[in-house]
Formats: structure tokens, sequence, C-alpha cells
């Protein structure tokens, strides 16, 4: 058995094989890399004569007897007696009927556990408990015990003995791969040893050693994936160096016809693409910024110089709608310069023109085959699925993905196949602060806009008790039909992800809203299970002022432009992160309107509250990603980006310290990587998660 064999085919495992995938446990070094998030201290061995009321201790015995005792119907007490020779102390537990075979009579015992006397007797409940074998070291009890995230019929006890049974047959296979200096500079445990302690340590400071040198780990391998990545892109000389300073007046006479001033951070990050388009490598940059702060603006203006030069553009959105919406944004803009903009996506068969004609082709993720001869498309706008799709664009020179959080590395990549060495630009509206960004996407450029549109009015945030709520809705109502505007009510995921559960709660929500609270409006329902077609009806309705109110799951788009949209109720507003409610935030204030966030919450947690409060002043979505970092920890960062969680498995982006710590580490061993072949591997080793096309 290696390390590599996927435990599907490992004999004693196979059964477990989709349990374990639940906790991403794939292959047998897995199990290694699966870490406790806890310890219970079962160190403190004592005599049974010496146990005290409320201690947590280990004793070591002799069964004298065990028993079933049949308490209800189906249920089951097993009840043993054990004895050193000191004392005798009873221990129970329940449902457990196989124990009386497990630990027979006369055999030697080890119980771990807390001590609770009756009748001036010490008992255990439900102790943890092993067998005393000579030459065997226990891993149960009488030391401090890991505790694993577990899932069912997975037990911490089962994985406990797993991993103890991999490191004592595979212990040689973990072989130290980072450089002796950066080892001894940094006061790091060899990786053998990380391993056997964060597993099995022998006292808490062991664990922490431990714990942080497969965090340094984490970070530093990141860190050198990054650096290896933009080093392999800088190797790809761009055959489109634009001219800028040819094109100055056509881009000053673009900039006057827009129909507002472009803000410093839009000014700024147009100036840093124009220098990457100048330039001889391959543009790889990240545009982040808020909803609302003008990314798609900022984009148009790089595709118009792309067309200038003669090259042509592709804009990719995560869903259709979305890519839509963009379609329309872009159109706008660009048309009236001569640009000729087509939007392909699966609800639109084809682009049917004199110059364009659509062909299915074999593969299954890859709807169409643009054949574009003459050259007559600018700007091609779709979803994710084009990167899977041969475009057929045969002087493409400009790449623009929306929505950088649902695209990994491994699709970054094939954007090279795309035309030769096209210059790639991805956006995201994910509030991340600068330095997980940075580490996220070692590989690219940041341009960041933190400012809003000249002119929008800041989004008006209210943190409401329960008891304000009739109020507010006799407000909400009273809002629409004075000033002719929209609202959202948005409906909190019950589970993790949209469940039909959540789907149930939020229809029941519209149907008491639609009959009870708002009878003299019009209420329309939107959520994650309905059909493409069906959700382009509701959008549509909405659009048109058709729908005054919709009630949503979280599921909804959050770059969806409504501009007559000014308020926005966020129910449960405590299940949110930080970064998500001021997404939820950014579709309304998108007009000249004041515009409004109510956040209703039932908690009492004053954390939560803390958190919720600070939507009422801080306004930068980074900010905010900054606090529930400190408040809440890294999860709630990412929202859908789920590779930003699934990097790390030990590792928090809360220690911004030892992030720029490994960064430093990084760049100075980064040059002499080659020296380290086994350090080389494990960088080729991190996958980041891939994301399938719409």
């Amino acid at each position: 058995m290696d390390l590599q064999t996927k435990v599907k085919d490992v004999f004693s495992y196979k059964r477990y094989a989709k349990k374990l995938e639940k906790l991403n446990i794939i292959t047998v070094e897995d199990f290694l890399f699966h870490i406790p998030f806890r310890y219970e201290d079962y160190s403190i061995v004592s005599k049974i004569a010496q146990v005290q009321e409320g201690e947590v201790v280990t004793i070591r015995g002799k069964i004298v007897d065990i028993r079933n005792a049949y308490i209800q119907r189906w249920k089951t007490l097993q009840k043993a007696n054990v004895s050193d020779d000191s004392g005798i102390i009873s221990a129970t537990w329940f449902n457990q009927p196989f124990l009386v075979k497990s630990l027979p009579k006369n055999s030697f015992v080890s119980l771990s556990g807390k001590i609770k006397f009756f009748r001036n007797k010490p008992t255990m409940q439900s102790p943890d408990y092993e067998l005393v074998e000579e030459s065997s070291e226990l891993i149960h009890t009488g030391r401090l015990v890991s505790i694993y995230p577990e899932t069912y019929r997975v037990s911490s006890k089962w994985l406990r003995r797993q991993i103890y049974n991999i490191l004592k047959l595979r212990r040689q296979g973990l072989i130290e791969y980072l450089p002796s200096s950066v080892i001894q500079e940094n006061n790091l445990i060899n990786f053998a040893q990380a391993i056997e302690q964060i597993h099995f340590p022998e006292k808490q400071e062991k664990a922490k050693n431990a714990r942080y040198r497969l965090v340094f780990d984490e970070f530093l391998l990141l860190h050198l994936s990054g650096l290896k990545r933009r080093k392999e892109w800088d190797k790809n000389i761009s055959n489109q160096r634009f001219f800028i300073a040819k094109f100055k007046k056509n881009i000053e006479e673009f900039w006057q016809k827009l129909p507002f001033e472009l803000t410093n951070a839009q000014k700024r990050a147009v100036s840093e693409i124009f220098k990457d388009l100048g330039s001889k490598k391959s543009m790889n940059r990240l545009l982040e910024g808020d909803v609302g702060s003008g990314k798609t603006v900022v984009s148009a203006i790089a595709m118009y110089l792309t067309c200038l030069n003669g090259f042509q553009s592709v804009l990719m959105a995560p869903t259709e709608i979305l890519a839509q919406q963009h379609y329309a944004t872009i159109s706008k803009l660009l048309k009236p310069f001569g640009i000729k903009v087509e939007l392909i996506t699966g609800g639109k068969k084809g682009i049917k023109n004199q110059e364009s004609r659509i062909k299915k082709i074999a593969n299954h993720n890859s709807r169409f085959m643009i054949h574009d001869s003459k050259n007559k498309i600018d700007v091609l706008v779709g979803t994710h699925a084009l990167l899977y799709s041969k475009t057929g664009l045969d002087k493409l020179g400009l790449v623009v993905i929306d929505e950088q959080q649902r695209f990994g590395v491994e699709q970054r990549t094939l954007v090279r196949s795309k035309g030769k060495n096209p210059h790639l630009l991805t956006m995201t509206a994910t509030p991340i602060p600068r330095t997980i960004a940075l580490t996220l996407y070692g590989d690219l450029d940041l341009s960041i806009l933190d400012e809003m549109p000249i002119g929008r009015k800041p989004v008006k945030t209210w943190l409401l008790p329960l008891e304000k709520r009739d109020r507010a809705y006799k407000w909400i109502e009273k809002q629409i039909l004075k000033t002719k505007s929209q609202a959202f009510i948005v409906c909190p995921f019950i589970e993790e992800s949209e469940s039909m559960q959540t789907v149930k709660a939020a229809t029941k929500e519209y149907e008491h809203l639609r009959k009870t609270v708002f009878p003299k409006l019009n209420l329309g329902l939107l959520h994650g299970k309905l059909k493409l077609k069906e959700k382009e009806e509701v959008l549509k309705k909405f659009k048109d002022k058709d729908i005054d109110i919709l009630v949503a799951t979280p599921v909804v788009e959050v770059g969806i432009d409504f501009p007559n949209a000014t308020i926005i109720v966020i129910e449960g507003a405590e299940r949110f992160g930080l970064s998500q409610l001021h997404q939820l935030r950014g579709r309304v204030g998108r007009g000249e309107k004041q515009s409004y966030c109510l956040l209703f919450t039932e908690s009492k947690s004053e954390t939560a509250l803390k958190r919720l409060k600070a939507m009422e002043t801080l306004r930068v979505g980074s900010e905010l990603a900054e606090l529930d970092l400190k408040l809440r920890g890294p999860g709630q960062i990412f929202g859908t980006m789920q590779h930003g969680r699934d990097l790390l498995k030990i590792a928090s982006f809360s220690d911004f310290s030892l992030i720029a710590k490994t960064k430093r580490v990084a760049e100075k061993i980064f040059p002499e990587l080659s020296k380290y072949p086994l350090l080389l591997e494990k960088i080729k080793n991190i996958n980041l998660k891939q994301v399938s096309p719409d």
C-alpha cells in the first residue's frame, strides 16, 4: 500500500470510500493530512482510589465483570466493573452490546473520561476505552487524544486507528522536502515529526510545534506555486503588443462620451491595464472591486483598445443571465464606436448573421463553434463554457473573465490555447483582504477599485430587531407606492447550499408576504431550482417593473443590475458572512435614488450583533472582509469561493504574520528552486479546485 494509493483500491477501506470522500480523504496520504481540530486531554493517569469528582482521568485495570441490561424496548445498558490494586470503579455505556465481547472478563483495559460519584462510589459514563496489551501503545486513552472532523459511521476513534496504522507502516515515506536552511532559520521541526505529533502529540507544546510546521508549509507552498505560475506565464511573449499612444485621441473621445466621470480608482486601473497591454508579456491581471464599482466599464475600455489595435476580445461570465447583462452593457458602450458585439449562450442558439455560422461540436461541454473567417466580430460575450469551446476567433487578443472566484488556475491556463498568448483580465466582486488576494492569486497582478462611482449615494443600512418588523413592512410598502421603486427580500440558506428545504422556506415566506403583508403589491419568487427560462421570465418582469418585491434566495447572481431597486431586506442576517451581506447589499444603490438595506436577526449573540452593526458604518468590502476574518475566521470570506478554503487543510488566512513571513521565505528560495527537487514536486501537486463550465 503506497501513500498515493486511492482508498477505494485498499480492501480494508473500500466500503468506507464514499464516506471518506466527504472528508476529502481520497488517497491513503489524505488520512495523514486529515488534521484534528482539538484534543481530549486524557494524560492524567490515576489509581481508582485517588479519583475525584469531576476529574477527567485515565484508569487502567482488569474487567471484573461486564453485562448487558435492557432498560427499554430496543435500548440496552452495558455495565462493567473494573479493578486495579487500589479499588473498583463501575463504567456504563448505552446501546453498545458488542462491548460484552470486545471487553471480555479478565481482560486489561484503559478507560478515559469524567469521574462521577454515585452513592459514594466512583463511576464513569460512556468512557473512551481500549484493551491494554503487552508492547502496544495506547492511542485512544491515557494521552492527548486527537478529535477529527467526522461523518456518518466514520468516527474519530476509527480515523485515529487508521492513521496510527499508516504511520506505523509508512513513516519512511514521510521524506523531508524543505531545505535545511529554511528549517533551521525558522525553528521548524522535521516533516515526519510534524505529522506524528499533530496526530499523536506527547504534550500540547509538541502539538503546537507540529501545527506551526504544517501551517508554515501550506503557506510556503502556496506562495511558491504562485511564483512558479507567474514565471511560466511571463514566458508568454505576447503577439498582441498594443499601440497606446497612437490611439490616445480615440480613448479620450471614448472617455468624454461616457455618461459619467470615471473614478480615480478606475483611471488607475485603466492605466495599469494599458501598461500591461503595451508590454512584451501577456497581461495576467485581477481586477477586484465591489459590486457597482465599475469593473465592466474598465474592461470595456480595455476591449476598445484591443479593437483599435485590430484584435478581438472575449468576455466570459459565470451564468447566462449575467452574460446577457454584460452583453447589454458592453453593446451600449462600444457599438456607438462601430464595435461589433455578439452574444452566445446555451439559451441563444447561435449567432445568425452573414459573416458567421454555428456548428455543433462533439465535446459535450462545448455547445458551439463560431466560424468568423471574415473577422467581423470584435467582442464576443458568453459564459465560462466558451473556454471549453473552439471560439474560432483568429485574432483573439484579450480574454476577460468575470467572477474570478469561480475560475481556477487550470481554467486560466486554458486561456493560453485561445489565440496566440492573449492578454487575460479577470474580475471579482468578492471582497478579499489584499494579503489574502496576493496569496491566493500569486500569479496575478492586482488592481483594486476602492471607490464607488461619483454621485452614487451610499446605501443606508439598518440592523433591526424583530419587534420592528411590522413597522418596517409598512415603511417598505409606503416607499414603493410613493417613489415607484422596487425591493428585494432575501431568505437565507437553511443548509450550506441551496436545498429543497431552503426553496420550500422561501416559497412559504413568499406566500405569507404576498397574501398577508403586501396584498396591494405584486410579488415574485426567484430561487436556484428554477429553470433558466423561468428565472429569465421572473427577472424580466422585475426589470419591466411588473414585480414590486422580489423574494429570493442568496443564490441569485450578485452582479444583476436593477437601478430601480432601492430596498433590500435580508432575513436571518447572522447566517451570512459580512462579505456576503455586502455583496447582497450591492444589489441596490445602482441608481440615483437613496437606497436602503434592512438586516433582520433573531440572534442575541454579542459577536453576531457586533458583526452586523459594522454593516451600518463600513462601506468598503475589503474592510468588512478583514473584520469578518477576525471575528468569524476564513471560511466566511469566500462564500462561493470554494477553492480558497480547499487549499488550506490546516492553515488559516487569519494568520497574517505567517502569510507575510512565508512570502519572504518563498521569494528568497524561489530563484534556486531547481536545487530542491522534492520541494518542486510538492509544488506541482498543488491543485486549485477546478470550476466546471455552465
